[in-house]
């Protein structure tokens, strides 16, 4: 698992911005910290606070210049919609492939047992120089993580 000290997994992935656009980690970066919000799946009740405390607190990164960026599983398509649906101003990476989850440690196995793939719930910081700073996972898809931690890290980060 990918931890803090370590260099970020670079990855390619289509960005759900309310278009579908071509996304590559390594060109994020460079401009400010970098938050990687990973969640378990778009429409569900935790998801969507944890997505919506993001949005809230967005204000918050931008002024330390932080991008933040949800990744999951889910499709492009349904990640717009999910988008939408809740005025989300961030965009959200589809790692319908599974290859992100895989590098960064954080494939969720209790969802193996119903053949599905799923990001365990996890938030990881890093600097322009895709240095992770921050790293928080938790094994229980049910724990938001502690916001006023993760918006610290990116301003320790900046």
């Amino acid at each position: 698992m990918v931890d803090v000290g370590d260099d970020a997994p670079d990855f390619s992935a289509p960005l759900a911005n309310g278009d579908v656009e071509s996304f590559t980690l390594s060109g994020a970066l460079g401009d400010g910290p970098v938050v990687l919000a990973f969640f378990p799946g778009a429409f569900t009740g935790v998801c969507t606070d944890e997505m919506c405390a993001f949005r809230d607190a967005l204000g918050e990164f931008e002024s330390v210049d932080a991008t933040v960026f949800g990744v999951s599983v889910d499709t492009p398509f349904s990640l717009n919609e999910f988008r939408a649906e809740n005025d989300l101003g961030f965009g959200l990476v589809s790692d319908t492939d599974k290859e992100v989850i895989d590098a960064y440690g954080v494939r969720d196995s209790d969802f193996a047992d119903y053949g599905y793939a799923a990001a365990k719930r996890s938030v990881f910081v890093l600097d322009g120089e895709g240095t992770v700073t921050y790293r928080w996972v938790t094994d229980d898809p049910g724990v938001e993580p502690d916001y006023e931690a993760v918006r610290e890290a990116a301003a320790d980060a900046a």
